[in-house]
């Protein structure tokens, strides 16, 4: 009586494309990620040992240490600050403003700023980096 030996095939599936494919998505990725930063106004922020992140779209007020004012990016003179500030929070509920001061800049520049978000009644927030070993 003779017993065969049955053969079992296995089934192998090929990766070799797929660590092409991983690479290609993991540069990709990369890429889109560091351009996909909203702040463009180059600004030196503040340290701080704490940092909340915050869920809503809020709207940006950025000031350089040259004194240029802007709103999400578009340069608004400080004189019609308050003004271009309302007609941008003018459809949002509970509008959320984030201040991002150059470091530079002076407490009496942060203090005028806040002076028009209180007359506004807004949220303010103060925008700054995270820590270096965080």
């Amino acid at each position: 009586m003779r017993l065969r030996k049955h053969r079992r095939e296995h089934a192998e599936v090929s990766t070799e494309s797929l660590n092409d494919i991983m690479f290609f998505l993991l540069l990709f990725f990369l890429i889109v990620s560091t351009l996909a930063n909203p702040n463009v106004v180059k600004l030196t922020l503040p340290k701080s040992k704490q940092s909340t992140e915050m869920t809503k779209q809020p709207v940006t007020v950025s000031v350089t240490k040259e004194h240029t004012y802007s709103i999400d990016k578009e340069p608004v003179p400080f004189e019609g600050l308050e003004a271009a500030l309302q007609a941008k929070l003018a459809g949002f509920d509970q509008p959320t403003v984030v201040l991002r001061f150059d470091q530079e800049l002076s407490v009496q520049d942060l203090v005028d700023v806040l002076t028009i978000g209180n007359r506004l009644k807004v949220k303010m927030v103060l925008a700054t980096q995270m820590p270096s070993g965080a």
